[in-house]
């Protein structure tokens, strides 16, 4: 899933070798922190969060074929990540 993710990004971003990605495994959840320099997160999220909402869905019909769910979050390089996680 971290590969998945990390083609598609550094495919969007101005800066691919600033792309940083960490995978956090849960039981039956896996988290992706996703995290681009400053000036690349406009391009991952797009307009309207169409962009960021097009790499979810295909995380999650990966991961269902898998059977698991997963979560990203775009971390903020200095600042806690204050996720707007699901609860389950």
């Amino acid at each position: 899933m971290k590969e998945f993710v990390e083609y598609i990004v550094k495919n969007l971003v101005d800066n691919p070798d600033q792309v940083k990605i960490n995978e956090i495994s849960g039981t039956h959840t896996l988290i992706i922190e996703l995290s681009v320099e400053k000036s690349d997160i406009g391009k991952i999220i797009g307009k309207k969060g169409k962009t960021i909402n097009a790499i979810r869905t295909l995380l999650m019909s990966v991961a269902s074929r898998n059977g698991i769910r997963v979560n990203l979050e775009i971390i903020e390089e200095g600042k806690p990540s204050s996720s707007t996680s699901e609860s389950e």
